[in-house]
């Protein structure tokens, strides 16, 4: 096993200690990262996962959520008065050039720690992250405290969660790098809070921000994740114009595709600019305490929420790999090899053409019978040359190999878009496919056999027994747990007490 196999054996092997430990009433999480460990294997047949990489480590294990926006659209306050603590610095500048990630600590004291603290724990959002910094960073390689910090506070509210408060969009330098990282943080988290800001009614301006934040998610499969807050809505009491200011932004949301979902109005109370109408502040403060009950009930929900869609996204992605993988890499291979043939024809054809117009211009046909006595006659010079000619062919065909396929994963980026990891998976698994070793006859991808087929099956079963697991911890359809409780008495099984009944006659 080599060291970068054993550095994530280990790692997979300590999260699912931690999750046992913190979770002792939900065995079902410290179950699921054996599963993912099944799942890696296959992958890595396949070429898609290196040895050094695991599915465990593309979700959060901790419930997240992610705080989104332009600067000085108020995250920053939101996240204080949420955790109802000084945390985080706030302005109407751009304060923060980082990602800040925020978990709980039984310490009293805030400690700001640094990005490395991430990159190593597989149960946060960046773990390895600076390999892909590294990749997107504008100015070459970066350390990776320059883009990402962690800060632990004491706040009982964000015990069991994870909160990322983001740059904003337009105060980074490094758009791209905030983008791509964004990009990243929006695929793991559980709930994405997305910032608008009241005081400016014109949102037009920000036209490249919205159509970022808000058209990258409107086609989404967890498009219900999304929250779209309008904040520091007290700036409208003076001029009592809410829904004015409201239609602007959904006009503005509207163009770039967002045409249903509910608008939240909330602002902070202890921020807010003093409302002198007896009437119109009780209006306000009605509407802020309803949307912001709404937005607390998603962040409380997102623990339970978590385990389904890890549960989830074991299945999802063994589904994925047995139709949309496969499929897709046979579709490649099949037009590898058409190409790789018609290229073989075409120079070969045009070899062997220019060697009979040689040979006749030379009039030189009649070396070919005594050169093939001499090759059947093993002569050392005779074989020599003909084994030169079979490295020239040969290496003209593995060099149209290669060429082609990197011509078609070429291509690759622009079908995925913003979906690196897959574009990078796929990559992987082509080039694993073509490679100068395998034979060309070959028509299923690189490690599809009936032995991983079974292992997949095997983590789509498990996945739907971890769902089943879920629902006896969370629901209770026919109300017999809530009986046993109010009586002390356990839940007894009916179908095992006969099975018992009968085993005794």
């Amino acid at each position: 096993m080599s060291q970068s196999s054993t550095n994530i054996h280990k790692r997979l092997k300590s999260l699912e200690k931690h999750l046992a430990d913190e979770h002792p009433n939900n065995p079902v999480l410290a179950k699921a990262v054996h599963s993912f460990r099944k799942l890696d294997r296959v992958a890595q047949d396949m070429g898609l996962l290196d040895h050094n990489e695991s599915y465990a480590t593309y979700v959060t294990w901790w419930p997240m959520i992610a705080v989104l926006g332009t600067f000085s659209a108020g995250k920053s306050t939101f996240i204080n008065s949420y955790l109802n603590l000084n945390l985080q610095r706030t302005g109407n500048q751009a304060v923060d050039d980082k990602f800040t990630v925020i978990c709980y600590t039984d310490q009293d004291e805030v400690k700001t720690l640094p990005g490395v603290a991430l990159d190593a724990d597989p149960r946060f959002p960046f773990f390895q992250i600076s390999r892909s910094i590294s990749e997107i960073s504008e100015t070459g390689p970066q350390r990776i405290d320059a883009y990402i910090q962690l800060k632990t506070c004491p706040s009982e509210k964000i015990r069991g969660k994870i909160l990322i408060d983001s740059p904003g969009f337009d105060a980074d330098s490094q758009r791209t790098s905030t983008l791509r990282l964004t990009q990243h943080i929006i695929d793991l988290s559980d709930l994405v809070l997305v910032f608008f800001d009241a005081r400016h009614p014109e949102p037009g301006a920000m036209k490249d921000t919205l159509e970022y934040l808000v058209s990258g998610t409107i086609n989404r499969a967890d498009a219900n994740k999304f929250l779209y807050i309008l904040n520091q809505m007290d700036v409208t009491a003076k001029e009592d114009n809410p829904e004015e200011v409201v239609s602007a932004w959904q006009r503005s949301l509207a163009q770039v595709g967002l045409l249903a979902g509910r608008f939240y109005r909330i602002y902070d109370p202890k921020a807010a600019n003093p409302i002198n109408d007896p009437q119109v502040k009780e209006r306000f403060e009605k509407k802020r305490e309803e949307d912001m009950a709404d937005i607390n009930t998603r962040m409380q929900q997102i623990e339970v929420e978590r385990s389904y869609r890890i549960a989830g996204m074991l299945e999802q992605t063994a589904e994925t790999i047995e139709t949309q993988v496969v499929s897709k890499l046979t579709d490649m291979l099949d037009q590898w090899k058409k190409s790789v043939f018609l290229f073989d024809g075409i120079l070969f054809t045009l070899l062997f053409i220019a060697c009979g117009v040689i040979l006749t211009m030379t009039e030189s046909w009649g070396i070919l019978q005594p050169f093939a006595e001499n090759v059947i006659a093993q002569d050392t010079q005779s074989l020599v040359i003909l084994g030169i000619m079979v490295s020239i062919i040969g290496y003209i065909h593995f060099s149209i190999r290669g060429a082609v396929a990197k011509s078609l994963v070429k291509k690759l980026p622009a079908e995925f878009g913003h979906d690196h990891n897959s574009c990078k998976q796929y990559t992987q698994a082509f080039l694993k496919c073509t490679s100068a070793f395998r034979p060309m006859f070959l028509s299923k991808p690189s490690g599809w056999n009936s032995s991983n087929q079974q292992i997949l099956a095997e983590v789509k079963d498990e996945a739907n027994d971890y769902i089943q697991s879920l629902n006896d911890l969370f629901t209770d359809p026919s109300g017999r747990k809530a009986d046993a409780e109010a009586v002390n008495e356990p839940v007894i099984d009916e179908q095992h007490n006969q099975s018992a009944q009968q085993a005794s006659q």
